[in-house]
């Protein structure tokens, strides 16, 4: 292994996988780069990739997932001491809108290796665990969405007051649909009111998985002091020792705290037995004294199945840097390594297949095919001031080799990357090639986006077969709910503008933009006020963009009420040079849900609506997935401005239908298809309007606002009275009874005592915190814009909201008057 020092920070340890010669080491001061060699040995690819771990930290906002990081840094002697977010210091928040808010917006992926050197036992190996710190606010959870596919596993962090709340349950049901696995940290445990029994019941009954308490806080009064190892029924953190292992060994478990971990490790065995048939065959033979390494080995096959009916859960306070390094033994224990995950599963066209399926050469084949040397996925593109667009890429498969040619399969373009490096935050570390399950950045891409596959062939030459058109997880946009407008100040800055917007939707393709020639404005829509208010800063601060902005106005979209007569149109232009003559007819539909099961197999869902292309005759068509791929891209061109208020189309059915016999009239270009399309559909929405069957969709949230007691029911009156929204449940937040239906009964739970005991009656509140009641409702998004700052006044600041989209709902009455 090789040790790196950060020029402006403390030693960084990294980890050789592959046989590297030398690597260049960066750090950046104000734009500059200084550069110094440093030399590594090499190890073989398989061996290494045992040694990787792929992590991602899921949470509500504020939990203290930066927090968390900053002390794994810190004790893995990355840094001389830990940032704080207070303060402004993180390495990961390294964007100036991050520090001024104390929040994460982008995903930031670090690189460093644990354990260190002298925890390590004689045959021991340092594991390189690559890092990413994801935001928490609801606003950017596809910032967080589009990460998930490249994890190999997740510590989701809990604040240990607040317990589970509304935006952990969403990222954790994004973990669960990619099967991933994930281990939780309750954190914040030396915050007055913190209850790590709470927390552990929290996550039993709304993670809906049984807790499975691999750690328990030694409380000095009400004070968390330290943590205990179940396991091992040892002293694993404490206070003040920077879990030094000879302190440590100090401390002797005695007394109340020995008995609770006799009873915790009791019951801990007994629930991997019900789920791990090969634990139990040893506790059959051997009874129940089990030793370390077999429970430890139950835990991992538990973990790693992704399914998530056994969640471990470890405890500590981030700030204190209690129970951060024994978190990162867990990491290390727990966690898979990319060859323990199952295959990656790819499409190909329309059809799903393992990848190794995906990579054999056919069988029957004329001549030699190329095969793919490599193949990546794109899952972030930054740009970086002083190296430019930073694509964030996990390898699959193969070594991909700098300055490579890379096919990018979604935009069926060569491009040649520059560098490839290993990112921590602000500094980079320039490598000569990335190996199987590592995750890097390349240099010099041009076009990639996020969500695109690149595959290298070894040479400028495309592929003829499927491997140049495979797939790996696409990432789903959702629909925009809010916008802003803006101008340009002058027609020099407009170009100045559109290139920074171009760059800006790359970054986050989740942030949309459009421009009316007619009045030559531009439209940028995202995710909430928040995520427009930080794509502005961005535009400003970083591109320099100058403009006149408006307001942050709602996203409204537009419907049909009834379905379209069939509209066919002839498209005879002269396109950039070239004549040209095409046809086309177009069906436009209201979408429901039994539409569904009657769809063609090749269809296209974007931005909420569907299209699909028929071709009566298929054998008058030479190129059948060419011609659909145009006029395709004239439907979504068309799409994107209503009739009624240019806002866009959503619930749409588009059905095209060419027909060769009709529609074609000799050799055309592809601008002649897709002008036909759009001007079919144009023409289709236009009769539409003018027979007033053109609605207006707006924007509807999901809802969830923890606020005291004393002030829930003026909060409720508001949403209900004065909001127009539909108040869907209240909850008590120290209820502890499962939800109805729920897999997980609250009796079954083991979570162990605190320092002081709760209440007997739900009026009296438990020592160091208000009643907090949960409210959840369903409210027109036009209402929340400015929400949290009218809801400050009522409840003197003492309160959370976090809202999600839920569904569009047609606006109808005197507010469709109104708009």
């Amino acid at each position: 292994m090789s040790l790196f020092a950060l020029t402006r920070r403390a030693p960084f340890r990294y980890s050789a996988l592959v046989r590297l010669s030398s690597l260049s080491l960066y750090s950046r001061h104000d734009g500059s780069f200084s550069v110094r060699q440093v030399s590594t040995r090499s190890t073989s690819h398989t061996n290494g990739i045992r040694y990787v771990r792929n992590i991602g930290i899921i949470a509500h906002v504020d939990a203290g997932k930066t927090t968390t990081t900053e002390q794994m840094l810190y004790n893995c002697r990355a840094l001389k001491h830990a940032g704080n977010v207070d303060h402004g210091d993180t390495v990961t928040d390294f964007l100036p809108m991050e520090r001024q808010r104390g929040i994460t917006i982008q995903s930031a992926a670090i690189t460093f290796s644990w354990p260190l050197k002298e925890r390590l036992n004689l045959d021991g190996q340092q594991y390189v665990i690559n890092l990413i710190d994801t935001p928490g606010h609801v606003d950017f959870r596809f910032e967080v969405e589009r990460c998930m596919p490249v994890l190999d596993g997740a510590i989701c962090v809990i604040d240990g007051v607040e317990g589970v709340e509304a935006h952990t349950e969403r990222v954790w049901s994004s973990a669960q649909e990619f099967k991933v696995p994930r281990i939780v940290f309750v954190n914040k445990l030396d915050r007055d009111g913190a209850s790590f029994k709470k927390s552990v019941q929290d996550i039993g009954l709304k993670l809906n998985g049984m807790p499975l308490v691999c750690q328990i806080p030694w409380w000095n009064k009400e004070t968390i002091q330290g943590v205990v190892d179940v396991i091992s029924r040892s002293v694993v953190s404490w206070a003040g020792t920077k879990d030094n292992p000879e302190e440590l060994s100090k401390r002797t478990l005695e007394g109340t705290i020995k008995a609770e971990t006799e009873r915790a490790r009791e019951t801990l065995i007994e629930q991997l037995c019900e789920r791990d048939d090969e634990l139990l065959e040893v506790w059959t033979s051997q009874g129940k004294d089990l030793p370390e390494a077999a429970i430890k080995a139950a835990i991992r096959r538990v973990v790693n199945d992704g399914e998530g009916s056994l969640i471990p859960i470890f405890a500590g306070s981030s700030l204190k840097n209690i129970g951060v390094a024994s978190l990162l033994d867990a990491v290390i224990d727990y966690l898979p390594s990319p060859l323990d995950r199952p295959e990656l599963e790819v499409r190909v066209g329309r059809i799903h297949k393992p990848l190794s399926l995906a990579l054999q050469p056919p069988k029957y084949s004329g001549k030699l095919q190329r095969h793919g040397e490599a193949l990546a996925s794109v899952f972030k593109v930054v740009n970086d001031p002083g190296r430019g667009m930073l694509t964030f890429v996990r390898i699959h498969h193969g070594v991909l080799k700098k300055n490579t040619p890379l096919w990018n399969a979604n935009l069926q373009q060569f491009e040649r990357p520059l560098n490839m490096l290993q990112i921590s935050a602000g500094q980079t570390i320039e490598i000569p090639h990335l190996s199987p399950g590592q995750i890097g950045a390349i240099t010099g891409l041009r076009a990639a986006r996020t969500g695109d596959t690149l595959l290298s062939f070894g040479s400028s030459k495309a592929t003829q077969t499927d491997l140049a058109i495979i797939q790996v997880r696409p990432p789903e946009l959702p629909p925009a709910v809010a916008f802003i407008v803006l101008d340009a100040y002058s027609p020099t800055g407009a170009k100045a503008l559109e290139a920074a917007l171009e760059n800006l939707s790359r970054e986050d393709p989740s942030l949309r933009w459009s421009k009316d020639e007619k009045t030559e404005q531009y439209t940028l829509s995202g995710m909430g006020r928040l995520h427009l208010e930080v794509a502005r800063d961005r535009l400003e601060n970083h591109y320099k963009a100058q403009a006149y902005w408006g307001a942050i106005s709602v996203d409204y979209k537009e419907c049909l009420t009834v379905p379209t007569a069939p509209h066919r149109t002839v498209f005879d232009k002269v396109v950039a040079g070239k004549a040209g003559k095409a046809a086309c007819s177009v069906v436009i539909e209201p979408l429901q849900d039994h539409h569904y099961n009657t769809l063609s197999s090749s269809y296209l869902e974007r931005d909420g609506n569907i299209i699909q292309v028929e071709f009566p005759r298929e054998d008058l068509v030479s190129d059948i997935e060419t011609t659909r791929q145009q006029l395709t891209n004239g439907v979504i061109s068309a799409l994107a401005r209503g009739p009624r208020r240019s806002s866009p189309m959503h619930k749409c059915l588009v059905t095209i239908t060419y027909d060769a016999t009709t529609d074609s009239f000799g050799p055309t270009t592809g601008a002649h298809l897709v002008g036909a399309a759009n001007m079919a559909v144009r023409s289709a929405l236009k009769e539409a309007y003018q027979q007033g069957t053109v609605g207006i969709l707006e924007p509807v949230m999901q809802v969830t606002i923890v606020c005291p007691e004393v002030t829930a029911g003026a909060v409720q009156h508001d949403i209900q009275s004065v909001r127009g929204g539909h108040v869907l449940e209240i909850k008590d937040m120290q209820e502890t009874t499962a939800r109805q239906g729920g897999p997980i009964d609250a009796s079954d739970i083991y979570a162990p005592p605190d320092p002081y005991e709760f209440q007997t009656t739900l009026r009296e509140a438990r020592k160091g915190r208000l009643r907090m009641l949960e409210i959840t409702a369903r409210v027109p998004f036009v209402e929340m814009l400015d929400y949290d700052t009218h809801l400050r006044g009522k409840t003197q600041g003492r309160h959370t909201l976090t809202m999600a989209l839920d569904t569009f709902e047609r606006v109808t009455g005197p507010r469709e008057k109104a708009l």
